[in-house]
């Protein structure tokens, strides 16, 4: 039985509201009390000094990306939650577009089975989000009774799906099921073949534009379906423009009760950045304007955008080196989320800890429709402990992803995640 004592760190629990500095002991995997000052500890007691450091719920990633089945080379299911576990992530959903894709309950039960990280080490759980349809043209619909009875984590295809009629009966199908289904909303005819945002900065880069109507119209076409058949467990991915947070602030008004995110990449940089056409900066949903980037804030601060997604999408060094509209969309983040977003949110006061952390924790498990316990004694540890003045640099020896399809690669950075239970 092992016994922690952490002395003055501060407690941050989204569950209860609380931000307090205290002494937490934890024994066995539970957390057994929680003070002010705890003095009476057994001498097999290893106690921590944790002033300065901050101890919070666990984080949970709504949606990423592996690489594992099918481009092993890019991310394996080990590497991917060796990955999380150094973020500060106690569970971590995988998109089901992998090769083969997520869509039978023989390959959930696989890769929930074979995740092949050491179990010395603290392990985030590994949930699978289960597949809608069955081709890429999504045409035909998954078992889907089958894969809910597997126990994935909900149902999505992680790419636009425009037939509306097929969205249709995927609401109606699930309407039984406790469990979210998330749309990315997205007009590709609209999008053809943008890159990055329309916008003056667009014309400026010479990059083929987007407008934010391809993702906006979308939306508005979704939120319509949901109105109208009422499943109440739809969440919205990726949301990216200062409208489509307006279209989710008046569908919650008026009662349409919907979840939505965002990425953490979207919180912290817009079309600006892509000035240096580093092919990481090139994600689909584009980067929006400063514009969208503030409302995507604000949005993620008042709750009218539910969660912080991670969105880890990890990619070769020669699937990445090429023409910046050539290369496949998508970056790492795992590692890399909170200490940015702590950097220039919390730090800059603008996000208080509590709402970062609430986004990035409580309000990710609510849309996938489960609970944390908090930090309350007598209940599981699923936690976090962060340092936000420790300093490291992003590269290769630091990082336990196989990838490294980064802006921020070579650069440094400050906050790391020292600890996770789970």
């Amino acid at each position: 039985m092992t016994t922690e004592l952490l002395q003055q760190v501060r407690v941050i629990d989204p569950v209860s509201g609380t931000d307090k500095i205290a002494d937490v002991l934890i024994a066995d995997g539970f957390i057994q009390a929680i003070a002010s000052h705890i003095t009476d500890v057994s001498s097999d007691t290893q106690i921590r000094d944790c002033r300065g450091l901050v101890l919070g719920t666990g984080l949970v990633d709504l949606y990423s990306q592996s690489g594992e089945p099918g481009f092993e080379e890019r991310e394996t299911l080990s590497s991917l939650l060796q990955a999380a576990a150094a973020g500060g992530f106690t569970r971590v959903s995988v998109l089901p577009n992998t090769s083969p894709a997520i869509d039978n309950p023989a390959l959930v039960a696989q890769l929930q089975k074979g995740r092949g990280v050491e179990e010395a080490t603290a392990t985030p759980q590994l949930q699978v989000w289960g597949g809608i349809t069955l081709d890429l043209a999504g045409k035909q619909l998954t078992e889907l009774a089958d894969l809910a009875a597997a126990g994935v984590v909900g149902f999505t295809d992680g790419q636009p799906r425009e037939n509306l009629g097929l969205v249709r009966r995927v609401l109606e199908y699930l309407l039984p099921f406790n469990q979210p289904v998330a749309f990315w909303a997205c007009d590709r005819q609209l999008a053809a073949n943008g890159v990055m945002r329309e916008g003056a900065d667009a014309l400026r880069f010479g990059l083929p534009p987007i407008p934010e109507s391809a993702e906006t119209s979308a939306i508005a076409s979704l939120l319509e379906l949901v109105a109208s058949i009422g499943n109440s467990h739809v969440h919205i991915m990726r949301v990216s423009t200062a409208r489509s947070v307006e279209l989710i602030a008046s569908a919650k008004a008026s009662g349409l009760p919907i979840t939505a995110s965002t990425t953490w990449m979207h919180l912290l940089l817009d079309t600006k950045a892509v000035k240096s056409y580093h092919t990481s900066l090139h994600l689909d949903p584009p980067l929006g304007t400063p514009k969208d980037m503030a409302a995507l804030r604000e949005g993620v601060r008042t709750g009218i955008i539910d969660a912080i997604a991670i969105d880890h999408a990890p990619f070769t060094y020669e699937e990445k080196v090429q023409a910046f509209a050539e290369a496949p969309p998508g970056a790492i983040g795992l590692e890399l989320a909170l200490p940015l977003l702590w950097q220039h949110l919390v730090e800059t006061g603008e996000f208080t800890a509590l709402e970062l952390w609430r986004a990035l924790s409580s309000r990710p498990a609510e849309c996938l429709r489960q609970n944390l316990t908090g930090l309350t004694a007598n209940q599981k540890a699923e936690l976090t402990l962060f340092d936000p003045q420790q300093s490291w640099k992003v590269e290769s020896k630091n990082l336990h992803t196989l990838s490294r399809n980064t802006p921020w690669l070579g650069q440094q950075l400050q906050g790391r995640v020292v600890q996770i239970w789970c």
